[in-house]
């Protein structure tokens, strides 16, 4: 249940300290809005950018000095443009560019990638690094064989710099044909108990390493039609109770740190929104049902299912109010829009200090967010 947002305070000690000793950012924040306030909201933001070198004059570079974001995911493609490259060339490439990141970041950053394997790779073989088998082939092998494969992958995240792996993909390959998750091999069986095991050897792995994983795409993508990186797409005839059947025992487990929600819609249980948008997915059945207290991370802002149905600034004061603790902004959907992550930040602020979004729910989410910067040591002080 929501607590009134006056109860919330806003600055601790440490907090006001580090608002004191930081330069002022160039983004002018809402009128009565706390140094405090402003960096956590930064805290909860992940993006995307284009560029394979760092130099002072660099965009990304911009950013950071700005707002003090939270994190920055990497991709091989720019949609955009279509083409080559975005952000990686080769290992040695990737590895300065994470240092140069690293080096102008006011707080330590969630560095991340999708690293599946198989045809969602973002770090392929042509370009030097390790083959990684996809998702569905690796279902068909013991939990040795996959734990062995997956310590490879994570040895070499962890030697690039790379601290954060948008995978394992826990949805269940209920319908082969789906376009976006069946038909490119990311599921690793129809069968929950076979998913949940090689998700376990993918987190072991990734864990040995110091490596956040995520859980995606919750409730589960498997079963649907359509690809939700064009449209919106609505599972209510074809979702199964056995596709939430991975995240229950994982979080029982505690084998959930970072799950990703999925921009699709059943109408079961939220007649309105999807279930990035929805509390009834996010506070009621992910929080309360599933008993899961870790952060949550939407799915990409800009993809289709939220562009073609909702504004920019709604969707994002949806989901947070919805649950999410990360709002991850690619900039690399149909366009590129450097003004994207100020306009997102701006946005939240004022939805803060309007009441749109209570005080709590993102003194909460920067809570959750430090904590599991905490565990994994990408931050050892705050």
């Amino acid at each position: 249940m929501d607590r009134k947002p006056q109860r919330i305070k806003v600055l601790t000690l440490p907090l006001l300290i580090i608002s004191l000793i930081q330069p002022a950012a160039r983004v002018q924040a809402p009128k009565n809005q706390s140094p405090a306030l402003k960096d956590m909201v930064g805290q909860m933001l992940l993006i995307g950018f284009r560029g394979t070198e760092i130099t002072a004059d660099s965009y990304i570079v911009k950013v950071m000095r700005d707002i003090d974001i939270g994190g920055i995911i990497l991709f091989d493609y720019d949609v955009p443009s279509q083409s080559f490259p975005r952000n990686i060339l080769n290992p040695k490439q990737v590895k300065k560019l994470i240092a140069g990141l690293k080096s102008h970041a006011q707080t330590p950053l969630f560095i991340a990638v999708d690293a599946e394997g198989g045809r969602v790779n973002r770090l392929k073989a042509q370009y030097g690094f390790l083959d990684i088998p996809s998702a569905q082939e690796m279902g068909e092998k013991n939990q040795d064989a996959a734990k062995a494969t997956y310590a490879k992958l994570a040895r070499q995240l962890s030697d690039l710099g790379i601290n954060t792996n948008f995978a394992p993909v826990v949805d269940l390959n209920l319908n082969p044909e789906n376009p976006i998750i069946g038909g490119l091999e990311r599921a690793y069986s129809q069968d929950p108990q076979t998913v949940i095991l090689q998700a376990r050897a993918f987190i072991d792995a990734h864990r040995d390493r110091g490596i956040i994983t995520t859980l995606k795409h919750f409730p589960g993508h498997g079963s649907s039609l359509h690809d939700s990186h064009l449209d919106m797409v609505d599972v209510t005839r074809t979702y199964q109770k056995a596709e939430l059947y991975p995240y229950r025992e994982l979080i029982k487990n505690a084998y959930a740190d970072l799950i990703m929600t999925a921009h699709i819609m059943n109408t079961q249980i939220d007649p309105l929104y999807p279930a990035t948008l929805s509390p009834h997915f996010i506070q009621k059945l992910l929080r309360d049902d599933l008993n899961y207290s870790g952060v949550v991370i939407s799915d990409d802002m800009q993809m289709g299912a939220i562009t073609e149905n909702y504004g920019f600034t709604e969707a994002i004061i949806r989901s947070i109010n919805a649950g999410c603790n990360i709002i991850a902004i690619s900039n690399n959907g149909k366009s590129y829009d450097e003004n994207a992550v100020y306009a997102a930040h701006r946005a939240i602020l004022e939805a803060v200090t309007t009441g749109k979004i209570p005080l709590h729910k993102i003194s909460s989410s920067h809570a959750k967010i430090k904590l599991l910067k905490r565990k994994y040591r990408i931050l050892k002080s705050f």
